[in-house]
Order: structure tokens, then sequence, then C-alpha cells
């Protein structure tokens, strides 16, 4: 028997025509840093989202699965861009603006983007690449900048007001298959080069459902929410999408990301919700501390893109009544995989236990723990094994290039489900604890030590700002751990206190040896601890290393 509902495509285009019509009060902020903020409705977003998609077919010959390149900051044009490009048929692909230049390079030249969006003040990164761009033929310059870098420069270069000047704010949306491609983003490439992972318009669209819901990040348009997150990081954790689903008002940082600057544009605009790595939200800490500052706005804050420091989250809900939500995914998840919300019935305390796991997964993502001998491991909170996923929104592939076959590298895809690489448990009912990145494990006299654990615990010493450990060689074990730690200003502590710090929480033998304070941990694109520079430096005999 077959069913008797309509079957209606899930297509981004269906969220705009929501978002700009149900929701067209719903506005968008975007940080100015001098004088007044710029606001749009998302009726006006959606008008000039009609504009681009004619300036782009029009006007630069933007064809049907085409990738359209952005190296954007977070900003209302970057909006219409992400509702646009991929509404008309063609492919939104944001770049990552903090890759070295040679990966953004070859990430330009493996996709044979045609057409560059690229804010004014992002000129000089750009202008550089363009000689070894050897698909590039269009430059769009948005805002303002100093377009003389460009001068002699191989594409043609066009003014986005201008583009989208005396065009109709109406568009005919195509009706697409909803497994078409929408958006696509590569991997940061910490392991060999940068991999593409390719967004449907059906997974984006079940992704904004899902970061809407209660059990993830609850949007209403009864807020306001400020994705520090980059829109060149998985499309900014799907919040874009989700705005103009659910209606919340959006405030965008642009360029200024310092956090002074953020806590300026929070005093000034109360946003409710905010997104972003570990990293943003330790320097946001540091800011309040030194500077009275109103944030009481924030109901919430989501941390990802890295596991987030316990004492972070305590010191944002104790001095400053702001709820702290940790999450977790990948680029090859859309990248929501779990959120830790509590359940109903924890409180205080006990609420604290799953506050600080990864958190709880949703209906549409299934998750296993694989054994090292490919054995399924139990869900009983003590078992680990690395785990696996597979849902609508998770990728079973990467991009293969133009005309190429997906490509299913052996160590990342297992039957179907995707290897994540992180080794942790899950309780039954279904929270996730994660203890390590596979590669991360120390692996000491035949017992495992948790990088992450350590981590965690040195970063709630009072004197330390943050906390990087790595596995190094070491003659009788194999592997010991080495600690590096950058102290807060003005703090002091030396490493005798810090290992008998450490001794009172962890067992004994897990207490490193090996000692290094750093000015700052080095971090990746996407403000991940990059721990592979540590070992190089150690390597190379670049840290001032103390064995006790």
């Amino acid at each position: 028997m077959l069913s008797t509902m309509q079957d209606v495509p899930l297509l981004i285009s269906r969220i705009l025509a929501h978002g700009s019509t149900v929701h067209g009060r719903s506005t968008v902020t975007t940080w100015t840093g001098e004088g007044a903020p710029r606001r749009r409705t998302f009726a006006e977003v959606g008008a000039r989202t009609a504009r681009l998609a004619h300036a782009l077919r029009e006007e630069l010959a933007v064809a049907e699965g085409e990738p359209v390149g952005t190296l954007m900051w977070n900003n209302a044009e970057h909006l219409e861009a992400y509702f646009a490009i991929p509404c008309m048929g063609a492919v939104l692909h944001t770049l990552n603006l903090r890759l070295p230049a040679g990966q953004l390079t070859w990430i330009v030249n493996h996709a044979q983007d045609r057409v560059i969006l690229v804010n004014g003040t992002l000129l000089p990164l750009l202008a550089p690449l363009l000689p070894q761009l050897r698909t590039v033929e269009h430059i769009v310059v948005v805002g303002p900048g100093d377009t003389s870098v460009l001068d002699g420069c191989r594409p043609a270069v066009h003014d986005y007001e201008m583009l989208l000047a005396g065009r109709p704010t109406a568009y005919d949306w195509p009706e697409l298959d909803e497994r078409q491609a929408a958006a696509m983003c590569y991997t940061s490439g910490t392991t060999g080069d940068p991999k593409g992972v390719v967004f449907s318009h059906r997974s984006v669209y079940l992704h904004s459902m899902q970061v809407n819901m209660a059990e993830s990040f609850g949007l209403t348009d009864r807020e306001t929410s400020l994705p520090i997150v980059p829109m060149f990081h998985v499309n900014a954790w799907g919040i874009p999408h989700a705005a103009l689903m659910s209606g919340v008002s959006l405030l965008m940082t642009d360029r200024f990301l310092q956090p002074a600057a953020i806590a300026e544009m929070i005093e000034a605009e109360r946003p409710t919700h905010a997104a972003a790595v570990p990293t943003i939200w330790q320097g946001l800490l540091s800011e309040l501390a030194q500077h009275e500052r109103d944030v009481s706005s924030l109901r919430s804050v989501v941390i990802g893109g890295s596991a987030c420091p316990p004492a972070l989250m305590r010191a944002f809900d104790e001095e400053h009544g702001v709820t702290v939500v940790q999450a977790w995914g990948m680029t090859e998840m859309s990248p929501l995989g779990t959120v830790a919300h509590p359940p109903a019935d924890a409180a205080d305390e006990e609420a604290w236990t799953y506050r600080v796991t990864q958190g709880r997964f949703p209906a549409s993502v299934e998750a296993r723990l694989v054994g090292p001998a490919g054995e399924v491991m139990p869900w009983d909170g003590e078992a680990t094994g690395e785990l696996q996923v597979r849902g609508p929104w998770i990728a079973a592939a990467y991009f293969g290039g133009k005309d190429a076959e997906p490509l299913r590298p052996e160590d990342k895809f297992d039957g179907g489900w995707l290897r994540t690489g992180d080794v942790g448990s899950i309780t039954p009912d279904g929270y996730l604890t994660l203890t390590d990145r596979a590669k991360d494990v120390i692996k000491s006299g035949g017992e495992w030590i948790s990088s992450v654990d350590l981590e965690n615990h040195l970063m709630a010493h009072p004197a330390v700002a943050e906390a990087a450990v790595v596995a190094v060689p070491d003659d009788k074990w194999g592997e010991r751990p080495l600690a590096t730690v950058v102290l807060k200003p003005g703090a002091s502590a030396d490493y005798t206190e810090l290992r008998a710090f450490l001794a009172e929480r962890v067992a004994h033998w897990q207490v490193p040896e090996r000692w290094a304070v750093i000015e700052s941990v080095p971090k990746t694109s996407v403000g991940k601890f990059d721990k592979k520079v540590l070992r190089k430096r150690y390597a190379e005999g670049d840290l001032d290393v103390t064995r006790l």
C-alpha cells in the first residue's frame, strides 16, 4: 500500500519563501564597528536574494549545478548568497578565509569555482591567489575595500550593489530535486588534502528543522541569535538556514571578532542566543573579568568545534547567569550530532553530569561504538570505542571533483556508517562522552590516557587559561603525556603545583612528567587545538620542556 501524502520536495527556496513572508519582520543586523549597525528585514533579504539570483544568472551566466564561491564574513550579504545560489539551482561554496594560501588555492581549483563573491576587506587575501586560480572568471566585490589590488587581474571585477541594482525583486525559483547539491564545504585538511562535503537541499532542510527543535537550539521568532561561528564553517552550524525557517532574528559580527567588540555588540543589541567555539568564549570571559559589560540578555550559548572545559561552562553560569550548552558534530554531519541538554528529571549537580558530556543524539542520528576488533560495543556508559554515525544529514562520501565519482575512503566510511575518528562511550539513554580523538589518545604502557580529560582538569586551575596535552615518545612506556599550558595574565603557577592539582583528580600514573608553558595553543582554521603543531615543535626541540 502506498501513502496518500503529497510528495513536495524539501527545498531551500521553500525556507526562503517562508522566512521572507511569514517572518518578514524579523531582522538581520550587521555590526559595523563604528556608527549604527546595518539592518535589514527578512522581507528585504528575500527581495535582494532574488536580485542576486537574477544577476548571477543573467550577468555572470551561472548555470544549474555550478559552484559559486564566497569568501566573506558573517553579514547580511553573505546571508543573501546563502539563499540565492542554491535556490537558483547552483551550489553555494563557502571558502574558509583562515586556511593557508596553498590549501585555499587547492580548494578553489578542485571545486572549479568560476565566480567568487568576496568582501572588500578580504581583497588583500584573495588578490595574491588569483594567478593560481585556474577557473575563476568573475570576482564580485561586496562592500568597501581597496580594489586597486585587483588592477590587472585576469578575472572580471564587479561591484555587488551595482550588479543588484534595478533587477527584479522576485525570482521564479526552479522546482529542483531535493537530493540535488545545495552547498559544499571542505574539511580543514589536518591530514592530506582538504575533502569536499556536498550538502543536498533535503539534508539542509531536515537539519534546519532539527536545529530549531527545543532539544537542540530551540530558536523562535521571539529571540535574536548571534552566530559568531563563521558562515564558512559548516554553514555556521546551520543557524542561517534555521533562522529563516523559525524567524529568529540574526546579529552578524562581520569582521569584528575581538572579545571587546563581541561584548559591545551583545550589550548594544541584546541577543538571547549565541554560538561559537570555546576559544571565543574564553576570550569573552577574560574581557568580562576586566571590563564591566552587560551580557544579561543571553539565555544560552552553544559551544562546539572542540570540547568545552567544564570550568568555562561553570564560570559563565555562576558569574554571568549564562547557560552554556555543549554540542558536537562534524563537517561531514552538517554538522549537528549531539546537544547536551540534561534530561527533565536531572537537577543541580546531577544535571552537570549530563551538561559536560557532548550531549544526546536526536532521532535522525544513529550511532554505534566499534571496538578495535570491529565489534559493536554496548551503550552502558563505560565501554569505549570509535564512534560511527549515519543519518539523513550525514555524508556518505566526499566530493570527487567535477564529473568524477564521489570518493569513499576506506578509513572514513564503514558499510554505510561514517567513521568519526572520535573515541568515547554512550549511556543507555543516548548521551555521548568523547574521551579523545583516536589519533590523540595517549597509549602509555598498554593503557589509554585521555588528553581531553587532562586538559579539562588543568583548565580548571585558577592560573591556567588554556592547556593542551599531547603524546610524546617515551623509552619505558612507549608514550607519555606532555602538558603545555597558557597562564592567565598576571597569574603564576609552578609545575609541581600543577602536578599536585592533577594528582587529586586523575590516577597518579596519568599525571604528566613533561611540562611547558607556551604563549598560546596553536589552533586550526576553525579554532580547534592543532596538536600536530605541538608534537612537531616538541620533536624539533622548539619547546622549553621541564621534566619532573
